[in-house]
């Protein structure tokens, strides 16, 4: 019962701010949309990227894959300041942070550079799971979840936004570079609005950050996902993966124990796989794989060229943003709507539902990738999914938790989704580059049919996930 009261006890004295939720509101949702945009900025430019440092498919992913590593790490780290320091000066960090890897990316002349920004820029993941702790820490209870669903949405809104954005330079301009200074303008934008409008309220806890646990995680999830990305090039069963792989395991293991030692860890391992986490982190990995791995299959599936390689949609750069366009639409729509759906039901079998159109909606494109409407239909079904299951997904992460734990725990279930989706550009790369046209380099059409259906069942499982945790939780 104290957990109950304290949270309402807050409320109520913070009920003088509550005209400030508006403000605040379209602030956190406006930078999360700035952060989601640099997520998948790159996707649609990544052939062109391949032929201008001369790269192989493997390496230039890295572009992309960086950036959701370097938010794996960051997430934890910022939102576990954000719980001892204050939650809109880490915000402020992560926008910072997201500018200056804007910066070194345009200014990049080397894959080398340009992976370095990347992953700057991608420690601004940090940003989403400190707004929801903000939200929780200021917003009036009966508008929580409503305004969860909104900075929620922004994940998806955000990346065909950055699709459609790249596509309208690359139609324009030559080079990656413009792209960039795009993102830095966009970034100066959100850091004014959140320097504005954002409330520095919400209890801080102090204490000193855990660097051995920030520190071990990086080394354990680059060697994981280091051995993901090259087991075709170097072989399964190669020395080098496996050396990687095993060093992952050990370093995973000695993770677990610096955080089972420390006094103030870096991340809680009851909120990773406590009885009512667990589920929950689970069902976002497994998002989060079926999230990431769309923005990479999609766009190498619209540009792909019919007379050349007998599938594709003869489109360009931003013919993938449009073809998107549907699910930012319907996930808008959806994720306002997420709040009163889970109020009926719950957020666990509102999770359940999201998740199983996502599994449908990748089905119908590992039955039929062929014309246009899969697409359109694929993006409409998709956009609805995603739109009440991140909502949804949000609010379970937090809604077990003390308010001083808020930042954190929402920045764990932020975690595992981000590795979900470090994972999934692993995996689909590796896919593509194991399956290919003979002769040829390129992907095969049974190559995309073959990672929809892997992703399908990584949405089926979180349905599954989810509507396990409504039955043994409530």
């Amino acid at each position: 019962m104290t957990g109950v009261a304290t949270p309402a006890t807050d409320l109520t004295e913070r009920a003088p701010a509550a005209p400030r939720t508006g403000p605040a509101l379209l602030a956190l949702a406006a930078a999360g949309l700035v952060v989601s945009v640099q997520q998948t900025l790159v996707i649609p430019v990544l052939p062109q990227l391949m032929r201008l440092f001369d790269a192989s498919v493997s390496a230039v992913t890295w572009v992309f894959t960086a950036s959701l590593l370097a938010g794996a790490v960051a997430t934890p780290v910022l939102s576990r300041l954000g719980d001892m320091y204050g939650k809109k000066r880490m915000i402020m960090v992560a926008m910072g942070l997201l500018l200056a890897g804007s910066v070194v990316c345009a200014l990049s002349g080397s894959l080398g550079v340009l992976v370095a920004g990347r992953t700057l820029q991608g420690t601004s993941a940090a940003m989403i799971p400190l707004a929801i702790g903000m939200i929780r820490d200021t917003f009036p209870a009966e508008r929580i979840t409503t305004a969860i669903g909104v900075v929620s949405a922004t994940m998806g809104v955000g990346g065909t936004a950055g699709m459609i954005v790249t596509g309208l330079i690359a139609d324009r301009t030559e080079g990656h570079r413009p792209i960039f200074w795009v993102a830095a303008g966009l970034a100066v934008a959100g850091l004014a609005l959140v320097r504005l409008c954002a409330p520095d309220n919400g209890a801080r806890v102090g204490g000193r950050p855990d660097l051995p646990g920030a520190v071990v995680l990086a080394a354990w999830l680059v060697c994981l996902l280091l051995g993901v990305s090259e087991g075709n090039r170097w072989g399964w069963t190669s020395a080098g993966v496996l050396a990687l792989f095993g060093g992952a395991a050990v370093l995973c293991a000695v993770w677990v124990a610096i955080e089972l030692r420390v006094r103030e860890p870096l991340v809680r391992l009851a909120l990773l796989v406590g009885p009512r986490s667990l589920s929950a982190n689970l069902a976002s990995a497994l998002l989060g794989f079926s999230m990431f791995a769309t923005f990479t299959l999609i766009a190498g599936l619209v540009q792909a060229r019919r007379d050349e390689v007998g599938y594709g949609l003869d489109g360009s750069v931003l013919d993938v943003g449009l073809y998107m366009l549907p699910s930012t639409v319907t996930m808008l729509v959806l994720s306002s709507l997420s709040g009163r759906i889970a109020a009926r039901i719950g957020p666990a079998y509102t999770l359940a539902i999201g998740s199983a159109f996502v599994a449908v909606s990748y089905l119908w494109l590992a039955v039929s990738i062929s014309h246009a409407y899969d697409m359109l239909a694929f993006s409409t079904i998709q956009g609805i999914g995603f739109g009440i299951a991140y909502a949804a997904l949000g609010t379970l992460a937090v809604r077990h938790v003390p308010m001083d734990q808020s930042g954190i725990a929402s920045g764990v279930n932020s975690l595992v989704r981000t590795t979900g989706g470090s994972v999934a550009g692993a995996v689909t790369a590796a896919v593509l580059s194991a399956h290919t046209i003979a002769g040829t380099s390129v992907p095969s059409q049974g190559a995309y049919q073959l990672c929809f259906a892997i992703v399908a069942t990584g949405g089926l499982l979180a349905a599954v996930v989810a509507a396990g945790h409504g039955l043994r939780h409530g």
